[in-house]
């Protein structure tokens, strides 16, 4: 994938332009009218979600970070602006792990299920992969589901700095085998680093695209 400087630059200026908090839904009515495009973020619980919004934002903070599984429980809504430009980014809570009682746990499934099947703003949903781990049983579960409510998705590998170059590759060779199975799924997987910042223009060159 290539993109040209100029698009790398409108990409930037958008991700680090005007950034904010637009609501955290814990239920259906609590989620914001559709006012323009969005991107959703899902993946395990400590996939480095929250870390990866902040690393696009060029913020430290927008996005609360956790070591603790399953910290982020609601739908998160940020609305990024730039002159004529919006774009909305939403934290989706992790998957797969939580310290919370399974009542609460199945809530918030439910209602990112409902959110991800019923709205016609969602441009693409981002689907986190530890690099470390690869895809687990629950990522291939919500691939089947994103597959079947037609939502586009993008795969992105996380924490490639904890890998040596040859390791990437082949995990990226594995992830790149089942995800091309996946009718709904972007055919480019994005390798990136939040802690070094690998990845992330090119990510957020892609995402701008879709505002």
């Amino acid at each position: 994938m290539q993109y040209e400087d100029i698009e790398i630059e409108k990409a930037r200026k958008l991700f680090s332009g005007e950034c904010k908090f637009i609501a955290a839904a814990l239920k259906a009515n609590a989620i914001p009218l559709e006012e323009c495009n969005e991107i959703a973020f899902a993946g395990r619980s400590n996939v480095g979600k929250s870390s990866l919004v902040n690393a696009l934002t060029n913020r430290k903070t927008l996005a609360r970070t956790s070591q603790t599984p399953g910290r982020t429980r609601q739908l998160i809504f940020f609305e990024l602006s730039h002159q004529l430009t919006k774009l909305r980014l939403v934290d989706l809570p992790g998957y797969g792990y939580a310290k919370a009682p399974k009542k609460d746990i199945q809530s918030w499934t439910s209602l990112t299920i409902k959110y991800l099947k019923g709205r016609p703003s969602l441009r693409t949903v981002c689907l986190l992969i530890d690099s470390r781990r690869g895809v687990g049983d629950y990522d291939e579960l919500i691939m089947k589901e994103l597959d079947s409510a037609a939502v586009s998705w993008v795969v992105i590998l996380t924490k490639s700095d904890k890998l040596s170059d040859e390791e990437i590759t082949n995990i990226k060779d594995i992830t790149y085998k089942i995800v091309s199975k996946h009718p709904a799924s972007y055919p480019e997987i994005f390798v990136t680093s939040s802690l070094k910042n690998d990845g992330i223009p090119l990510l957020r060159t892609y995402l701008a695209s879709l505002s």
